[in-house]
């Protein structure tokens, strides 16, 4: 008898080395902002992005011609071409170029999944699009939260519940993860409506307080992409199933 594949969630990258398994598929989620923007970005059809986590590499990309987005705190590093808004990234910017990219904690999570099968980068405007890809690959799955500084943040744990719904209801994963279960919960009292409940974020409030704030409804409005960007030797590229299968 075979058993169905495991579905766990991690609240914070500082977690992952306690869930740790190379055979499953990783799905890194930053919500505000930076999986959100890369998402946007393959959506508009940049060529690759480059994750980079110290600002002295995201430097010496942009003295090598790359452009650079690359923010600390939810500010634009002064050498940066942009921060890491979704509406930075759009098709007139970003088309058939490279990308490097550099965020306070979504590029960290990248890097710290990076030996797993696969490295997904997920978000709400790719929600169904990741999903299908999980159940067909029948492998286990983490979600990975990149948080905020190590802590725990509601916004990526409220993707995590909607991804963590699909699956599981998919009946083709199994689960005895107490965060899996807690991000399902959390996701059940913020569905009905999303917006009013994500007004408590801290992240909401940081990014009000920099006048940055106007995203949070596109960041959290599922399904407007269906492009898969996924991690692999350094890069970040658009799956494709004939390279990945």
């Amino acid at each position: 008898m075979t058993h169905s594949p495991n579905l766990e969630v991690v609240f914070t990258p500082e977690m992952f080395k306690y869930f740790e398994n190379p055979e499953a598929n990783v799905v890194v989620v930053d919500v505000l902002r930076a999986t959100s923007a890369i998402c946007t970005a393959f959506k508009n059809e940049v060529s690759e992005m480059i994750p980079v986590p110290s600002l002295e590499e995201a430097r010496k990309y942009k003295q090598q011609g790359y452009i650079v987005a690359a923010e600390r705190d939810g500010n634009v590093l002064d050498f940066a071409d942009f921060g890491n808004s979704p509406y930075n990234f759009t098709p007139e910017r970003v088309k058939n170029k490279q990308v490097a990219y550099s965020t306070t904690n979504g590029t960290k999570a990248i890097h710290i999944a990076r030996n797993s099968q696969m490295v997904i980068i997920g978000s709400f405007i790719n929600l169904s699009a990741v999903a299908n890809l999980l159940i067909n690959k029948e492998k286990d799955v983490i979600i990975l939260c990149a948080g905020w500084k190590g802590k725990f943040c509601l916004e990526d744990t409220l993707f995590a519940g909607a991804l963590s719904e699909i699956l599981l209801d998919s009946n083709k994963f199994q689960t005895i993860c107490d965060s899996t279960k807690a991000s399902v919960d959390l996701w059940s009292l913020a569905k009905p409506d999303i917006i009013s409940y994500v007004d408590k974020v801290a992240q909401r409030e940081r990014l009000r307080k920099l006048g940055l704030d106007d995203v949070i409804e596109y960041c959290h409005t599922p399904d407007s992409a269906e492009e898969i960007p996924v991690y692999q030797n350094g890069r970040i590229k658009e799956y494709n199933k004939s390279r990945n299968s």
